[in-house]
Parts: structure tokens; C-alpha cells; sequence
């Protein structure tokens, strides 16, 4: 599962294989793009919510196979290194807010992961000042994404009185902050990653140039 990517990180792809554009992992990332208004539009339009867990699936499948099939086909690209985990971000926040919108997820949720957002997006100015442009991605936050990912499907399948669909809530709210303590947890590491690089490039000699 790709990690999710807060401001000023880096994927942590290999080196890149390819200038192309047209590639396979790219292509199914655009195919998560255009599947976030399809699954909007099944949501509040027939509010077809089976369906709309099935294009959540599907972009999950997907986000899965992009990294697999860059690696191993060395499609490894600069676009894919930069869409995919856009397609990520954008996917996430506009599932959580159409959820919110429908009352499957609380507010809450919402909020609590734009506070680390925020948070991550404070340190950018002071890598920048520093000629730094990304930290590296923690292995958390891929875990914390997976977790995301499959529990945002599971709270809409379990939207209901059947008993099959108050397991599936459960799950699906255990995948849920399972996740939000994950992404937590990588933000506070991240931002201690800052600090140190903050307090190392601080303490080289000004004549020293750093590379």
C-alpha cells in the first residue's frame, strides 16, 4: 500500500526508472482519480452504498498493484513518484469528507486527521530554509494508509441493522483508529526528524556547504 505522504516527504520508491508518462502505474493512478467522482456520485445520488464500497475496493486494489507493477517492471517514474501518493491524499480526504457528509464517520475523525496534515505542512518552511525539500516516509505511515483503506469501506458497508453489518462497523472502526493512531504516532516522528536535521544543519560550521 503506498504511505501516505504529508507535506515535504518523500516516496520511498527505489531510484527512478523512467521519464514516461504513459505507464502502467500511472494509468491506474489516474484511474483512482477518476473514480473518486464516481464513487461521490453513487454516495448522494442513488445512494447505492454496496456499489460505492466496491469502487473503494477497487481504488484500494489498485493503489495496491501501481507500486508492485512499477517496481517489478522498472516503471518506476518521476510522475508516478509524485501522483500516486496525491491520488492517495485526494482519495482519503474526499472519502472522509463525503463520509461525514452521509453521518457513516463523525466529524471528529475528520479533524483529527487535518490537525496532522497541518502539522506536517508547519514543518515545511523550516526544510525549505534549509535547502531540504522532504523527509523520508516511515514505515507507519504506510501502515497507517492500509489501515485507512480498509476501514473506510468496511464503516459504509456496515451502515445498517443487520448483524452482518454491525461486525462489519466493528472491523471497520478498529481499522479505522487503528489508523488514526498510526498516522499519529509517524507525524510525531516526523516532526522529531525535523528537529534533529534543524539542530544538525545549526550546528555546521556556515562555511560548509551542505549537499
Amino acid at each position: 500500500m503506498t504511505p501516505p505522504m504529508g507535506p515535504g516527504e518523500t516516496s520511498d520508491e527505489s531510484t527512478v526508472d523512467t521519464d514516461r508518462i504513459l505507464t502502467i502505474p500511472n494509468l491506474l493512478s489516474m484511474l483512482r482519480l477518476l473514480l473518486i467522482p464516481v464513487f461521490i456520485w453513487l454516495l448522494f445520488g442513488p445512494e447505492a452504498d454496496l456499489w460505492a464500497v466496491a469502487v473503494l475496493a477497487v481504488s484500494g486494489i489498485t493503489d495496491y498493484l501501481d507500486g508492485i507493477v512499477a517496481r517489478r517492471t522498472g516503471q518506476v517514474s518521476r510522475l508516478g513518484q509524485v501522483l500516486d501518493p496525491l491520488v492517495d491524499r485526494i482519495t482519503i480526504a474526499a472519502t472522509l469528507v463525503a463520509l461525514a457528509l452521509r453521518d457513516v464517520i463523525p466529524w471528529w475523525f475528520v479533524a483529527a486527521l487535518a490537525a496532522r496534515e497541518l502539522l506536517l505542512l508547519g514543518l515545511l518552511p523550516m526544510l525549505r530554509r534549509r535547502g531540504l525539500v522532504a523527509l523520508p516516509v516511515h514505515y507507519l505511515g504506510k501502515a497507517a494508509t492500509f489501515a485507512l483503506f480498509w476501514g473506510l469501506p468496511f464503516v459504509l458497508a456496515g451502515t445498517g441493522t443487520a448483524t452482518w453489518q454491525n461486525v462489519v462497523d466493528v472491523v471497520g472502526w478498529a481499522f479505522l483508529l487503528w489508523g488514526l493512531a498510526l498516522y499519529w504516532y509517524a507525524a510525531a516522528l516526523y516532526v522529531d526528524q525535523a528537529l534533529r536535521v534543524r539542530r544538525h544543519l545549526s550546528a555546521l560550521p556556515m562555511s560548509s556547504p551542505v549537499q
